[in-house]
C-alpha cells in the first residue's frame, strides 16, 4: 500500500530521525555529573552520586519535573553499575527529591525547589551543605511546622485587622504582636516589659545588627562573647566596627566574674576599648549546653550597673527543655541592662523571619530609629497571624507538641551511643536541639574526623568551628555538635546508624 500524499501546503511531520533527538533529550539522555572531586575526597561511589544528584536539584541545574535518564543509561555514561544508579534513585526518592512511578521513568519532584544562586559562603544560614544525613546544629524538624493552626490564625487576624494594620507603621512593629509576646513572655520566661519596649525584628541577626549599632553610637569599642559561640553573630559585630573580647567558658557557663577585668576601671577605658555590652546565652549556652550558674548572672548584671554596659540575652531555645524545671529569662533580674532576644526559628521556622527584643528604655528609641533606616518595619501579615496563634492558645499547644517529640528524639540519640559509642561523652542534653560528643584521648583529630564525615555523607561541625580564636583552646579534645531536629523521622534511624559508625571508626 502505497504512503497518503501530503496536500499540497500542509505542514510536513517532522523527521523521524529529529523526533527521536527531541525525545531523547527531553527525557533525560544526556546529564552532567562530576563524581571525580567527591571520588577523590574519600566518598564511595553511591555516595558521590547522590550527591551531585542532591547539589544539582538544589542548585536549579535539575528543575521539578526534569525526567532522568535511565539506570542502565546514567550507568553507562558514568561507568558505573546499574546497580548503584537504582539504589541512589531509590534512596533520593525515599528523601523526597525525585519521584518515581511504574512505567513514567524517575523524575525530580516537585517539592525540591530550586536554591537561589548565589557564592557559597560556608556553613551558616542560608547555605547549608548538602549531605544525605543533615545533623547541623541550629534547625528544628520543618515537617512539624503547624500548617493547619497557622492558617486558622492567618484567617481570623485578615478578618479582624484594621484597614490602617497594611499602612506604614511603627518600626517597633504591631501593636497586636506586642501585646500578645509581652503577656507570653512574662508568663513562660518570666520576662518583665511592657508593649512599648518591644521590637519585632526579621531574626535575631537583625536584632544583634541593630544593637551593635546603637552601642557603637554609645562609644562602646568592644563587646564580650563567650569563647565557643556562631561565627556569624561575631561577623555581625565585627561589621558594626566593635572589638570582641572573649569570655571564657566552664560547665558553669561564661565566667562573668572576669567581665570587670576584660573592662578596666569604670570610666579608665581607652578610647575605642570600651566592652559596652556581654552577648550571653544564658539558659542553654550555645553550643556547649551549659546553663549559666545564678551567681555568674548576678555578676554579669553588676558589672553592667557599674561600667554602663548592656547584657545581651540571646534565649533562642528557651522553650525547649527535658530534664530540668525551665530557667527563667535573665532579663528579670535587671530589665534596665538586659535586653532580651527571642525568637521563633526553633518553635516554628527560620523561614518566617520573626524575632523580638525587650529593650531597656534608653535603648528603645536609637533601636527603633535604626530598624526604621533598615527596612521600614517587619512585614504586617505574619506579625497579625502570629499574635493570633499565641492569644488562641494554639502556640502554646505548638511548643508542647515540639518538645515531646524532639525529647524522643534526643533520648534515641543517647540510648543509640550508649549502646554502639559507650566511650563517647553526650553533654548539652537538658535542653534544646543539639548535643556535643566529646570524644575519648587517642580519637582522630576533629578536622579529620569532620572530612570523614562528610564523606560518609553526614553533615555536621566540630566543636572548634563554633571557637572565638582557636588559640585560645589549642589542646581540646575532639567533639562533634550534633543537630538531632532536622531529619525526618523515617531519616533518622539511617542518620543514626552513619553516626555510629563514624565514632566506631574514630
Amino acid at each position: 500500500m502505497s504512503r497518503p500524499r501530503t496536500a499540497p501546503g500542509a505542514p510536513r511531520s517532522a523527521p523521524r530521525d529529529a523526533r527521536a533527538a527531541a525525545s531523547w533529550t527531553a527525557f533525560g539522555g544526556d546529564l552532567h555529573l562530576d563524581l571525580g572531586e567527591r571520588r577523590a575526597a574519600g566518598a564511595g561511589v553511591r555516595a558521590a552520586l547522590e550527591d551531585a544528584l542532591r547539589e544539582a536539584v538544589q542548585d536549579g541545574r535539575l528543575a521539578p519535573g526534569t525526567r532522568l535518564p535511565s539506570s542502565r543509561a546514567l550507568g553507562e555514561d558514568l561507568g558505573i553499575a546499574r546497580n548503584t544508579v537504582v539504589e541512589a534513585y531509590g534512596q533520593l526518592t525515599a528523601e523526597g527529591w525525585l519521584s518515581s512511578r511504574q512505567g513514567s521513568g524517575t523524575t525530580v519532584a516537585d517539592r525540591a525547589a530550586p536554591r537561589p544562586a548565589g557564592p557559597a559562603v560556608g556553613v551558616r544560614a542560608g547555605h547549608r551543605p548538602t549531605g544525605r544525613h543533615d545533623l547541623l546544629a541550629g534547625r528544628p524538624d520543618l515537617s512539624l511546622f503547624p500548617r493547619t493552626a497557622w492558617l486558622a490564625s492567618a484567617r481570623r487576624a485578615l478578618a479582624v485587622a484594621p484597614h490602617e494594620a497594611f499602612d506604614y507603621g511603627s518600626p517597633l512593629g504591631r501593636i497586636e504582636l506586642r501585646r500578645a509576646l509581652a503577656d507570653y513572655l512574662a508568663r513562660v520566661r518570666g520576662v518583665r516589659t511592657d508593649p512599648d519596649r518591644l521590637l519585632v525584628c526579621a531574626g535575631f541577626g537583625q536584632g544583634l545588627a541593630l544593637l551593635a549599632a546603637a552601642l557603637r553610637e554609645r562609644g562602646a569599642g568592644r563587646v564580650a562573647v563567650e569563647t565557643y559561640g556562631l561565627p556569624p553573630q561575631r561577623e555581625t559585630l565585627r561589621a558594626a566596627g566593635l572589638g570582641l573580647a572573649p569570655l571564657p567558658l566552664d560547665r558553669a557557663g561564661a565566667r562573668t566574674d572576669l567581665l570587670a577585668e576584660l573592662s578596666g576601671e569604670p570610666g579608665g577605658e581607652r578610647a575605642g576599648e570600651r566592652v559596652g555590652a556581654v552577648l550571653l546565652t544564658p539558659a542553654h549556652q550555645f553550643p556547649t549546653g551549659a546553663a549559666l550558674a545564678a551567681d555568674r548572672r548576678a555578676a554579669a548584671v553588676r558589672w553592667a550597673r557599674e561600667h554602663d554596659g548592656y547584657v545581651i540575652e540571646d534565649d533562642y531555645d528557651g522553650e525547649f527543655r527535658y530534664d530540668r524545671q525551665p530557667l527563667g529569662a535573665m532579663q528579670a533580674l535587671a530589665p534596665d541592662r538586659v535586653v532580651y532576644g527571642g525568637t521563633a526559628a526553633k518553635s516554628l521556622a527560620p523561614g518566617l523571619r520573626l524575632a523580638w527584643l525587650a529593650l531597656p528604655d534608653e535603648l528603645v528609641e536609637p533601636v527603633a530609629r535604626l530598624k526604621e533606616s533598615a527596612d521600614t518595619m517587619s512585614p504586617v501579615i505574619d506579625q497579625l497571624t502570629f499574635a493570633e496563634l499565641i492569644t488562641s492558645g494554639r502556640y502554646d499547644r505548638h511548643v508542647r507538641r515540639c518538645r515531646l517529640h524532639y525529647r524522643r528524639r534526643r533520648d534515641q540519640l543517647v540510648a543509640a551511643l550508649a549502646d554502639r559509642a559507650p566511650r563517647v561523652r553526650v553533654t548539652g542534653i537538658a535542653a534544646g536541639l543539639h548535643a556535643v560528643l566529646e570524644l575519648p584521648p587517642g580519637s582522630l583529630p576533629e578536622p579529620e574526623l569532620t572530612d570523614r564525615a562528610r564523606a560518609a555523607g553526614l553533615v555536621l561541625t566540630g566543636l572548634g568551628w563554633y571557637l572565638t580564636d582557636r588559640a585560645l583552646a589549642p589542646d581540646a579534645p575532639p567533639a562533634l555538635v550534633v543537630g538531632y531536629a532536622t531529619p525526618t523521622d523515617r531519616a533518622f534511624p539511617a542518620a543514626l546508624d552513619a553516626l555510629c559508625e563514624l565514632l566506631r571508626t574514630a
